[in-house]
């Protein structure tokens, strides 16, 4: 079971990595590996990071109702992709690129690669979402990095599962939780902006010091973490994990043993997750502007808003859009969520990481 567990649920869960440090891939749909250069002529071009999904009907039917033509180019992980399309601005590799979240939004609108556009589906989408006044990359979906549990292992200890981000560094649960590393890892860096966005500056590396003392276990990635040292994930010896609060609903739907409830349960420390929101934009420089403004709408649409949560295990924002069962009875909204400023990330993010790596890996 373990290892259909790893083939079947890595590759779809891994996409909700995907607009962070290092997004881990799943196969993608339609075109998606080909090359700059290659765009077929009269195409539109959609650039993304290496783990965009969507149904191939849902676009074929945008394909067959406007007549437009799609191709799909991966350009690798999240910012790995940015970095390409911020490079080639005098040359545009795509006339739409999907794929910016709040941890890079700043870094994408100061390169000035995007067109405005006011999509009429805006007024769909609350305004939460909408971090862009100048409306260049507009809100597509979003997602919480939180903390999974096994909740049988729990039960059999008799002991409380943690309920803030203080008790993980208690002596009761000593050993028992997984992180991933913010250097190389999409969670990893959301779970560290969690903390200093509760800890603040001053404090986030004494609760990391904590953490350490208190036997806290740090992996590269997620899939390591969640497979390999999770109880759940793959019969590890850690009942805690850093994830995602859309991993429940996957684990009923790719257990393969016939579950109709997850065997872990989220965790959501007040303040203690942090909440992505990935966007669109039409690239500057695009001969295909109208096309790709449809195409935009199309996004924001209930077609593909209701698409996004099987395929890529995050939250429509159009506020129309039907979520399906799973994440109605098992995801959940933390209503709480860490708040940091998209230009502070950008600013401290390397100098966050070589702290915390200072701290806990030297």
């Amino acid at each position: 079971m373990k290892n259909e567990w790893l083939t079947r649920y890595a590759s779809r869960i891994a996409v909700l990595a995907l607009l962070w440090l290092l997004g881990a891939g799943c196969t993608p749909v339609a075109d998606l590996s080909s090359l700059p250069g290659q765009a077929k002529p009269g195409a539109l071009v959609v650039a993304s990071h290496d783990s965009f999904s969507a149904s191939e009907e849902v676009l074929a039917d945008f394909s067959a109702e406007t007549g437009i033509e799609l191709q799909f180019l991966a350009l690798g992980d999240a910012g790995e992709a940015l970095n390409k399309m911020i490079l080639s601005k005098d040359a545009p590799l795509a006339d739409i690129f999907f794929g910016v979240d709040n941890t890079f939004l700043s870094r994408a609108l100061a390169a000035e690669i995007f067109l405005p556009y006011a999509s009429p589906l805006l007024a769909q989408i609350p305004d939460v979402y909408e971090l862009d006044p100048e409306q260049r990359l507009l809100p597509v979906d979003y997602g919480f990095v939180n903390l999974n549990a096994d909740r049988g292992w729990f039960a059999e200890k008799g002991l409380p599962i943690p309920a803030t981000l203080e008790e993980l560094a208690q002596p009761a649960y000593k050993g028992l939780l997984v992180v991933e590393n913010p250097a190389s890892s999409s969670p990893g860096l959301a779970f560290l902006l969690a903390t200093i966005a509760y800890f603040g500056e001053e404090g986030y590396l004494d609760y990391w010091r904590a953490l350490r003392a208190n036997d806290v276990l740090v992996t590269d990635g997620w899939s390591e973490a969640y497979f390999e040292h999770f109880t759940v994930g793959g019969g590890g010896d850690r009942p805690l994990v850093v994830s995602y609060s859309s991993s429940p609903p996957a684990d009923v739907l790719f257990a393969g043993d016939g579950r109709t409830e997850p065997a872990s349960v989220n965790v959501n420390p007040p303040g203690g997750t942090f909440r992505q929101i990935e966007f669109v934009g039409i690239v500057a420089g695009t001969k295909q502007e109208a096309a790709a403004r449809r195409f935009v709408d199309f996004l924001l649409d209930r077609a593909f808003q209701e698409d996004i949560p099987l395929q890529m295990f995050v939250y429509p924002v159009n506020s129309r859009a039907a979520l399906p069962d799973l994440f109605v009875q098992f995801g959940e909204t933390p209503d709480d969520p860490a708040v940091v400023d998209p230009a502070a990330i950008e600013a401290n993010r390397e100098g966050w990481i070589a702290a915390w790596t200072d701290v806990m890996v030297r």
